[in-house]
Formats: C-alpha cells, structure tokens, sequence
C-alpha cells in the first residue's frame, strides 16, 4: 500500500517521467559527442575566413542592428538578454515561436501579475493562472508547462529559485545574492546543466549562454539554420542540433554574438534567401560571386532549402525537438 497522504503516481505520470528521462540521457549524450569534434568531421565549411566575410556583409546591410552584448534590466527583456540566469531562462522560453512583440508582452504581464521573477509563485500557481498571464506569447499551455516544472526541478536541485551559480554568484544565508568563490563552470558544464532540465533544448540552452551568461556560444534557430544551409555551411543531412554542434565549432568565439543577432536579423528581413524575384539578398549575390552560379539556378537552390527545412524542422527527434514544438 501506498504511504498515507500520497498519492501514487499515475501511469501517465510514469511514462512522462519516463520520456523526460530518456531524452535527457539523449541529449547529454549527444552534446558528449560533439563537444570536441564536429558531427561532419570531414565538411570543412565555415572557413573562419568566411564567417569573417559574411559577418562583415551583414553588419554592413543591417547596420541599424544593435550588436550590444550587454544584458538588459529590462523586466520584459527576453531571449536571454537578463542578468538572472532563471529568468533569462524563462524568457528565452517564452520568446520561442513568437514574434519579438509577443514575447515581450508575455514576459511584461508575467511580471506583473506574479511580480519580477517571484519564481515561488510562478511555481505553485495553478497553471491555468500561468498559462492565462503569458497567453499572448502564443503556445501557453506548452510553455506554462515548461516552465513550472524547470522551476520545480532547480528548487529540488539546489534548495532555491536560481541558477546564478552558473554566472559566478554564490546566495548568501539571508538570499541575497553576494559574488564569491564558487565554483567556475565551463560552457561545456553550464551548456550540460541547462540542457538537463525538461523542456530545455541545446538552443535554448545556448541563447542563455550567449545572451546571459556572456559565453561564446552559437545558437541555431530556424534562421540560423536555413541560411547556413543556403550557405553550404552544413551538409545537407544536418538537423538543427547537429548543426549547432558543427556551427559552434567552427564559428570564430569573438564574432559567434555578432553573426547569431545578424543572421537572425537577416533571416526575419530578406525575402530574397527564401525565394526567386522577391528582393535582393546580399548573401545570395555573395554565393554568385563566390560559386559562379547562375541566378536561377541559385533561386532553385534557395526554394530547395527553404521547403527542405521545413520538412526538417517538423521531423526532429524528440530529444532536440523541445525548442521547436514550443517553439520555432
């Protein structure tokens, strides 16, 4: 008999507990593999000369972008651009598969209805009550989900809301924070801790990274991935994650920031790399240069990847598919 004033675990609960585990021993061990060599060992693209090269025609075609690498105090700052770990966490969630406005909404009325990341209550809130303040932010269940329980298992881990001992900051007894000895963790160690709560995605993992944390990361979201794929710089049987593990070897740290924000940047503007006789791409008439190619066969080539990475989005694994189905 089960003890009393417990409940024992229902068989959907089970298996869920089940699946999450089985994808977290998926994906550390997939970013095992890949943390000192490439998964395409043998595809030399990026050159560092080229992702200079590229970097370079970006900045040069969006120089309105803000390459500022500075985390913002801002309180419906998403994408990771926080100083708090956690909450830098939580807004990169919350900035998936939605627009920039959105998410920025979201995260303001989640703020305001619990209160600046007053993490106990966002975790033992009723969902319904989450999912009703960040529904604006597109997928809410999904992600009202996700979150509470990433806050649930950093309480259970560390005995609080936070995750700051990834950025150097140790709690002192009374909870605030102080900085410290503690210890120093390496973007390997700091990529496998966030990758190991459920929900948590290597990009969504690396965004933190980048975005908060100030480390050389390189995360591949769906515009990252298309264009290196238009570029040549991922061989065509990539998915988003393999990819990233590829890119992040490859891509020069010091300019991993800039390029991320660009490419992004360039992905939501041009309608020229996603189709023929839209608009002009300055990365296409780049290739032209580069490969001798013909415009319409680079247009053909241009609507090949952009169906092919639909289909490649929507078929991933279920250990890389959390920053796609909460979202793209």
């Amino acid at each position: 008999m089960p003890p009393k004033n417990k409940r024992p675990r229902s068989p959907s609960l089970e298996r869920q507990s089940s699946e999450a585990a089985s994808n977290k021993t998926k994906k550390l061990k997939l970013l095992e593999s890949h943390t000192l060599s490439s998964p395409f060992p043998d595809f030399s693209s990026p050159t560092p000369a080229e992702a200079y090269q590229v970097h370079n025609i970006l900045s040069e075609a969006h120089s309105d972008i803000s390459l500022d690498t500075s985390p913002s105090d801002n309180a419906a700052s998403t994408c990771g651009k926080v100083p708090d770990v956690l909450e830098s966490l939580i807004g990169t969630i919350l900035s998936q598969n939605t627009s920039s406005r959105n998410s920025t909404a979201a995260k303001h009325n989640l703020d305001k209805v619990f209160g600046r990341n007053n993490f106990a209550a966002i975790a033992t809130a009723d969902k319904a009550a989450v999912v009703e303040s960040i529904k604006m932010g597109g997928l809410a269940n999904k992600k009202a989900g996700v979150i509470q329980r990433i806050l649930h298992e950093v309480k259970e881990r560390h005995g609080s809301y936070s995750l700051q001992h990834l950025a150097g900051v140790v709690k002192t007894e009374e909870g605030g924070d102080k900085t410290g000895e503690p210890k120093v963790f390496s973007d390997d160690e700091a990529m496998k801790e966030l990758v190991s709560y459920d929900g948590v995605g290597p990009k969504t993992a690396s965004c933190v990274l980048l975005f908060c944390l100030g480390r050389a990361s390189f995360p591949v979201d769906t515009h990252v991935f298309r264009l290196s794929r238009l570029l040549g710089w991922v061989p065509s049987k990539a998915d988003r994650v393999t990819a990233q593990a590829h890119l992040d070897l490859k891509i020069p740290d010091d300019i991993k920031y800039g390029l991320h924000v660009l490419m992004v940047g360039h992905g939501r503007r041009c309608k020229g790399c996603k189709g023929p006789g839209k608009s002009d791409c300055v990365l296409k008439t780049w290739l032209r240069s580069r490969r001798g190619m013909k415009e319409e066969d680079l247009d053909e080539l241009t609507l090949k990847i952009e169906h092919e990475t639909e289909e490649k989005l929507h078929g991933e694994l279920p250990s890389s598919r959390s920053d796609h189905k909460i979202a793209r």
